[in-house]
């Protein structure tokens, strides 16, 4: 921001080298803890919920401890909440048939997701194209992204489906953190679909305390501020930038003083838009993150105001549900881009293949070329969209079955995912934020 250039000194690591006689620590980077921010986000949690007197202190430091620290969901969630977990810390464990049922189903589904319907069409296709976007035509990266799609909804509840089986295994309930997301029919309920957790810990923890939709707060504005005069400041706009974006700003501050429904307008966009832009930033101090977070906020205001004049919105017909469901996952798709890029440079490479090497003539070669990788990624996206009563009576059936069925169905599942098992081992793609 102000163009300074420090560069980063780790003198623990440094101190660690002097006593060894020996550099096995590197020195010019922070190396962050594992699973920080969610042991910050329980911790925030723990604090709020005692001054809302929604919970009690804990009287031992170890169940404390216990609970930010527990380990299956501690390095890439669901982020627990201190009023949801913390009583089952002192009650009996007890484990029953429904809850060993419903933990291997859900282990054994976890694994499906993550070594098959995510690593696998990574290794084989997606990395080698994200890694030189312009090796590859515009139509072997435009699958690539909807690949994407697949391998991170695989990836990340995959893991939640696991931490949350084993949890269940040790008599310890953890919240739902997906509901088939790509069902979803507009950005605001895509994200009350994906990741859960974090976005009721956001909206609970951010979006209500700046004011929420009723009104606005001098934190909302002081960090609307912050925000503005750091875009500017990187991106060196000109002065006519500076002085449009400033006179907007002062005229909607001054529409806000002769209309209250229109401030109450503007500062419940501007929550909703901070909210989005700041869980964008958590997940890199990057712009592509805070670009990403800033698309997904415009598409929640777009529909918020695009809902009241929309002639199909009481409409209930499978067309309809098809187009929004279409809509809204090719809207969530194409801005992962900024998501999945390993910078802006290779963001800009990716758009000019899709836009101006779309090259549909080789379409076909490279279907069958990767016809697996496509194959899989059709079985994918159709378990996703399958209705949630065919999945029910697959569930079912499995708990209704004998040990003996359970321990074949394990088996076979164990060898599916050996099989597809690369040697570059995919690691879980939230382990980095």
């Amino acid at each position: 921001m102000f163009n300074t250039q420090y560069e980063t000194f780790n003198w623990l690591a440094q101190w660690g080298n002097n006593i060894t006689s020996k550099n096995y620590f590197t020195v010019d980077k922070i190396v962050l803890p594992v699973g920080i921010s969610f042991y910050l986000f329980q911790t925030i949690s723990y604090i709020v919920d005692i001054y809302q007197d929604k919970i009690k202190p804990l009287r031992s430091i170890l169940d404390f401890g216990f609970y930010v620290s527990f380990f299956p969901q501690l390095v890439a969630g669901p982020i627990v909440r201190a009023d949801y977990f913390i009583p089952q810390i002192s009650r009996p464990t007890q484990i029953s048939k429904v809850d060993f049922n419903a933990a291997t189903y859900m282990i054994l589904r976890g694994l499906i997701k993550k070594m098959i319907f995510a690593d696998y069409i990574a290794a084989h296709f997606l990395d080698r194209v994200f890694d030189a976007p312009e090796m590859y035509s515009g139509f072997a990266n435009l699958m690539a992204l909807i690949g994407y799609s697949l391998q991170i909804y695989g990836d990340f509840s995959g893991y939640t489906d696991i931490a949350i089986g084993l949890a269940l295994l040790m008599g310890f309930q953890l919240p739902q953190n997906f509901n088939s997301p790509y069902k979803a029919k507009n950005a605001g309920e895509f994200w009350k679909r994906w990741h859960i957790s974090l976005s009721t810990w956001l909206r609970d923890y951010l979006y209500i305390p700046l004011g929420g939709n009723r009104k606005g707060s001098k934190a909302s504005y002081v960090i609307l501020s912050i925000l503005l005069i750091g875009t500017i400041l990187a991106f060196n706009f000109n002065k006519t930038v500076v002085i449009i974006t400033s006179v907007v700003v002062l005229l909607l501050i001054l529409l806000g003083q002769y209309s209250s429904n229109f401030k109450n307008h503007i500062n419940t966009n501007i929550n909703m838009m901070l909210t989005m832009l700041i869980g964008g930033l958590w997940h890199g101090a990057s712009w592509k993150f805070v670009i990403w977070g800033g698309l997904n906020g415009l598409g929640m205001l777009v529909y918020k105001y695009w809902r009241k004049i929309s002639p199909y919105e009481n409409k209930n017909t499978w067309i309809v549900n098809f187009w929004k469901i279409t809509i809204t996952f090719l809207f969530i798709t194409f801005t992962r881009i900024f998501f999945r890029g390993n910078d802006m440079e290779s963001i800009s490479k990716w758009y000019q293949q899709v836009f101006y090497q779309f090259d549909l003539q080789s379409a076909w070669d490279i279907i069958m070329h990767y016809k697996i990788v496509f194959i899989i990624m059709l079985i994918g996206f159709i378990s996703h969209w399958l209705p949630e009563t065919i999945k029910s009576k697959i569930e079912q059936g499995y708990n209704n079955s004998p040990i003996i069925a359970k321990i074949i169905i394990a088996f076979f599942v164990g060898i599916a995912c050996y099989q597809v098992f690369s040697s570059d081992m995919q690691a879980f793609i939230y382990f980095q934020f």
